[in-house]
């Protein structure tokens, strides 16, 4: 068997996972300031009030973006297993049926936030001043929901044969046009939330474009041919295992607008606060995400091929790896969250508000690493069901329960409200922990 860096199931893991992880963070990075610098020129350029419509209305967004990542991890995850069982054949059904089913979501999904964006809004409680701003932002990008899903779509499929390193030319791709849209559309024709949202779908639709061209003068190590996209018996199987894994995103998603919805009432400074905080939590989930991605991808190939033992490993190695980024990534985020939000606002009172939530949310950039690692490991198993159950568990018996009792307090504190998020990681831990004792006792592998 040669070894390449596409597999995963011979050679050394620390340096196959490194290879295979650094991608996908730069991708995760870029995903970041992709968000990040609509606040930062809305920010610096717009209203306060457009601060907030960005961020609620990212936050509508970003439910349906993950959730549609969440989807499109079972297609990375059947691909996987697939390539780990040498079954090049069977790939190219998988993304055949992946193109028809997402086109199908995408119609339906842009339909839904054109009609609801209002209704949605009004549910998150928007500020006020802030509610026309939010519905605008849905709007828009929600018309261009189609170049969203055909980006993630292309890059769970490159995860899928162990290419990590084009999901990551393509949202470079993204970043660089979408600086570029917001600069011109909000700090020089002063378009303000419109700018940022037009800036978001044009730089997906240029990313979606540019990436077909790519793909199109390369050569997958797999056969995709007319007949395969339909709706054929694959699609069956990449849902079971993506659904799951969808459903918890939304959850999490909700129980993050939910969150939102909580600090609205506070007024428009602590709404415009957890926009600027939300940014930067954004950036301190990268190494954890990156860590749940490729330690799927990475799983799956073993799995496939039998190797039950060199895929704990795997596990264990993300485990140190993300905790020893994540202590350096929460102290900072804890001692000098002021200096984080100051980047993207000059307003004294949303930076002191986005710096306290920061120092209640800090340990979470160590924590993740432990539970992403883990969720990861069974993703790759295919036990996704597992994982849509922990992540429902955390959600409704400690995140959103804690985070609104904080919310309602007399002088409600934005830094006791953050630390519902590893309040709840540290709970999730613990079941995952609990759970791989019993299957470990079980399999006696």
């Amino acid at each position: 068997m040669t070894d390449n860096k596409s597999d995963f199931t011979q050679g050394s893991i620390i340096s196959k996972l490194l290879r295979f992880m650094i991608p996908i963070f730069g991708a995760l990075v870029l995903q970041a300031m992709y968000g990040a610098v609509d606040i930062l020129v809305v920010g610096r350029f717009g209203t306060t009030a457009g601060i907030s419509g960005v961020s609620t209305g990212s936050n509508i967004v970003n439910l349906i973006t993950f959730t549609i990542t969440g989807l499109t991890m079972g297609v990375t995850v059947v691909m996987g297993q697939y390539m780990g069982e040498k079954k090049p054949e069977k790939v190219g059904q998988v993304v055949g049926g992946a193109i028809c089913l997402f086109v199908l979501l995408s119609f339906i999904l842009a339909a839904v936030t054109l009609v609801f964006a209002r209704p949605f809004a009004i549910l998150m409680q928007a500020p006020e001043e802030a509610l026309d701003l939010t519905v605008l932002y849905v709007r828009i990008c929600g018309g261009g929901i189609f170049f969203i899903i055909a980006y993630n779509v292309i890059s769970s499929i490159f995860r899928g044969i162990g290419d990590s390193n084009m999901p990551l030319v393509f949202v470079g791709i993204a970043c660089v046009v979408n600086i570029i849209g917001d600069l011109l559309f909000v700090a020089v024709f002063q378009w303000n939330v419109a700018g940022a949202a037009l800036a978001t779908v044009m730089a997906q639709a240029v990313s979606v474009v540019l990436s077909l061209v790519i793909i199109k003068k390369r050569k997958p190590p797999f056969t995709l041919k007319k007949e395969h996209i339909r709706f054929n018996p694959e699609i069956k199987k990449f849902v079971m295992v993506g659904t799951p894994i969808a459903f918890q995103e939304i959850l999490t998603q909700l129980s993050f607008l939910a969150l939102c919805a909580f600090i609205n009432r506070l007024g428009l400074d602590a709404s415009s606060g957890y926009g600027v905080a939300n940014k930067i939590v954004s950036f301190v989930m990268l190494v954890p995400g990156s860590l749940m991605q490729s330690m799927a991808s990475f799983v799956a190939q073993n799995v496939g091929a039998g190797q039950e033992k060199r895929a704990r490993k795997a596990m264990v190695t993300g485990m140190a790896i993300g905790c020893g980024v994540g202590i350096f990534i929460g102290v900072f985020a804890f001692v000098r969250g002021d200096l984080l939000a100051a980047i993207f606002s000059s307003d004294a009172a949303v930076i002191a508000r986005a710096a306290q939530y920061l120092k209640g949310f800090a340990p979470e950039a160590v924590v993740t690493a432990i539970l992403f690692s883990f969720i990861g490991y069974y993703n790759g198993h295919s036990k996704t069901l597992f994982v849509m159950l922990q992540g429902i568990a955390q959600t409704f018996m400690v995140r959103l329960p804690m985070s609104y009792f904080m919310s309602i307090q007399p002088d409600a504190s934005l830094t006791l409200i953050g630390l519902a998020a590893p309040c709840a990681t540290v709970f999730g831990i613990v079941i995952n922990l609990l759970y791989f004792v019993k299957v470990n006792r079980e399999t006696k592998v």
